[in-house]
């Protein structure tokens, strides 16, 4: 697993990553939010009182449920799974763009500036009512990328639903 050059409080240490699916906050801007707080059952994310302050995980607390990534209006959050499988882990990550990208099916996965890591298949797709618009993906890439994949190209995935259609 290779270390991500971010270094905040919402990230997880590499002894909670092996323990199974855990929160990745990758807010690093001090402006008025706290959603993800309110959002999660579990009280693992603090903000605090000054409002301005990055979110902290306590990662003892989290379990992974994602409900703080579709309350993020940043996109900042993530789930990410290391003990998915001994060569795979599980990157989770809130998608706000349609079509939205089916199970199984091959994409090309980035990094937080849209650079390609790796390819990845999409395992899972999320949407329900209360994530207001955002659907949850998640896609299963090999192990050593759980802390670079973020996102999906998502014209190579526009490109396999149409290539499938022709």
């Amino acid at each position: 697993m290779k270390k991500t050059e971010l270094n905040g409080p919402g990230i997880p240490s590499e002894a909670r990553m092996k323990l199974g699916p855990v929160a990745c906050i990758e807010c690093l801007q001090q402006i008025p939010c706290n959603p993800c707080e309110e959002a999660c059952p579990r009280g693992a994310i603090t903000v605090g009182k000054e409002i301005t302050g990055l979110p902290v995980l306590d990662e003892n607390k989290c379990n992974g449920c994602g409900i703080c990534m579709t309350r993020c209006p940043g996109l900042a959050i993530f789930s990410l799974d290391a003990t998915y499988s001994d060569q795979t882990a599980l990157v989770s990550f809130p998608y706000e763009y349609v079509p939205l990208p089916i199970k199984g099916q091959k994409v090309a996965c980035t990094d937080r500036m849209g650079q390609y890591v790796t390819d990845g298949v999409v395992h899972q797709v999320r949407t329900a009512k209360t994530f207001d618009h955002t659907a949850i993906v998640t896609v299963e890439i090999p192990k050593e990328y759980v802390m670079e994949v973020r996102f999906i190209n998502r014209r190579f995935a526009v490109e396999q639903e149409v290539g499938a259609d022709e």
